[in-house]
């Protein structure tokens, strides 16, 4: 039942998430020009919805930055990784694929590819590979160890999401305006992959020159949010 936990959170994640950039990108939706808010916003709700959604199933990692940092912890066993990875990439390609077939008669309307790319994957504002890594790895570390915290913290369970989902709000409000904050790797890679194999109209490349940053970065960014709260709590 993890395995589906993971693959329908991480469905809805996308779905929702993918689905307000296009929402406020496409042209011709009654969402259109609503802005960096109307996305951040969307954004924190797209995760803290399947958080309560799938929580009871698998946990709720629905991001395989927060998979490997828990397994680098102890706090979760390795060989549940990959299959929660693989869970993670299925489900963020479905949602991505939903997004398509629910906006269908809008990627016809849109005519910048770009724009269209911004609606599966992220893209960096000004194109500078190290600032964009550590963007990227800082966004990471914070929801990590904002993650890890909550038990500490002995919040009642039922608030658990809703903290998840206002902090990838902080993220995207304090840090997101330079990369787009993918901070999950599945979230970026397997929306990507959808975008270069759908016939999507008006649709340009699928920019996989930048594609390892919010691969790679969150990993990194993960890991260390994970070894800073260690280093916290053996302190205490």
């Amino acid at each position: 039942m993890s395995f589906i936990g993971e693959l329908l959170g991480t469905l809805v994640l996308v779905l929702l998430g993918d689905g307000v950039v296009a929402a406020v990108c496409l042209k011709k939706t009654k969402a259109e020009g609503s802005g960096w808010i109307a996305i951040t916003l969307g954004w924190g709700l797209a995760v803290a919805v399947p958080v309560y959604m799938v929580g009871f199933l698998s946990g709720a990692h629905l991001n395989p930055a927060v998979t490997i940092a828990l397994a680098l912890t102890g706090a979760f066993p390795w060989g549940q990784v990959l299959p929660y990875i693989v869970a993670q990439m299925l489900g963020a390609m479905l949602g991505a694929t939903l997004v398509y077939l629910h906006y269908y008669p809008h990627w016809q309307e849109t005519k910048d590819s770009a724009t269209i790319l911004g609606c599966f994957s992220t893209a960096p504002a000004i194109r500078h590979t190290w600032s964009n890594f550590l963007g990227e790895a800082i966004g990471t570390a914070v929801l990590v160890m904002t993650v890890m915290s909550l038990g500490p913290n002995k919040l009642s369970s039922g608030f658990g999401p809703l903290i998840v989902g206002l902090v990838v709000m902080a993220v995207g409000f304090g840090l997101g305006g330079t990369t787009g904050y993918a901070i999950n790797p599945a979230r970026d890679l397997g929306p990507r992959l959808i975008h270069a194999l759908l016939p999507i109209p008006n649709k340009g490349g699928s920019d996989w020159s930048y594609a390892w940053i919010p691969v790679l970065a969150p990993i990194l960014g993960g890991a260390l949010g994970a070894a800073l709260y260690q280093i916290l709590l053996t302190s205490m």
